[in-house]
């Protein structure tokens, strides 16, 4: 699996697995578990998760699937805004430690903006990363100018990743957020990298999984891999689905591939606001 450095020095899998919408059904955890421990036969050993995911849910999900496989996984995971206070963070990480059965995550991201100043959310968080609870911290659903407020407080300079919604149907991140990040050597991790409905449809998209021999999730992933400092974790469930994004990686796309893709899902012409769900 190729891998991205982050600030702290540390490694990141350029391709995972996401969990949003696991843990909501206990009769569906052996099926998602089933599914997350495919993934890391198949090398996908990044796996997302939230506390606010099936409220714990998804974390339970993910503690089933890395049952005595802990050390083959780099776990994700993000607190709500309301539990990021420097004390609230402390109590909610611990929570999730115990709801995913370790004694570390590997990356801990704020899930969005809240109310709390960012210097205290950074300080919880660097009071967790010096007692060895979480290896790294980040931020989800950062825009550019929350990057730059992020950098200006104590602390932010060791964000290692920024969360955020980016797939071929939704590109504004390039205007400003995507330069600024790869400036500053923060990976950018793409959430619903494949949309929720009508974007594998497209058929431009289609074209090229006919001509390269792959689906049109396979492209989509592909197109957000060949660039420089993205991380994607598409969310799959059936077999089919886990094993078709794997193979992703070994999908190969060339220029006329993203003239088409570039004419269907055309780049942005202008700053918009960040696309968030």
């Amino acid at each position: 699996m190729r891998e991205l450095k982050m600030v702290s020095g540390r490694s990141i899998p350029v391709l995972g697995q996401g969990t949003w919408y696991m843990g909501e059904d206990p009769t569906e955890l052996s099926r998602e578990a089933d599914a997350l421990r495919l993934g890391l036969d198949l090398g996908l050993t990044l796996i997302d998760t939230a506390e606010m995911y099936g409220e714990g849910g998804a974390e339970k999900v993910v503690a089933a699937a890395l049952d005595g496989r802990r050390d083959e996984a780099f776990i994700v995971s993000k607190v709500y805004p309301h539990n990021a206070g420097r004390r609230a963070v402390q109590d909610a990480c611990e929570r999730s430690l115990r709801r995913l059965g370790t004694d570390r995550i590997d990356l801990y991201l704020l899930h969005w903006r809240g109310g709390v100043p960012l210097a205290e959310t950074f300080e919880g968080f660097a009071a967790l990363k010096a007692a060895g609870k979480i290896l790294d911290y980040g931020v989800s659903n950062f825009d550019r100018d929350d990057m730059l407020e992020a950098y200006a407080t104590p602390g932010g300079k060791e964000v290692a990743v920024n969360q955020v919604l980016y797939n071929l149907a939704r590109r504004g991140v390039e205007w400003d957020l995507l330069p600024w990040c790869r400036q500053h050597g923060v990976p950018v991790m793409a959430y619903s990298p494949l949309e929720q409905a009508g974007m594998l449809d497209v058929p431009a998209l289609r074209t090229v999984a006919a001509r390269r021999g792959a689906t049109p999730a396979q492209v989509a992933l592909a197109w957000l891999l060949r660039q420089d400092g993205i991380v994607a974790i598409p969310k799959a469930v059936s077999p089919r689905h886990v094993r078709e994004n794997a193979a992703a990686l070994d999908v190969v796309l060339e220029p006329e591939d993203l003239a088409v893709l570039d004419a269907a899902f055309p780049p942005p012409r202008r700053a918009t606001p960040l696309a968030m769900r």
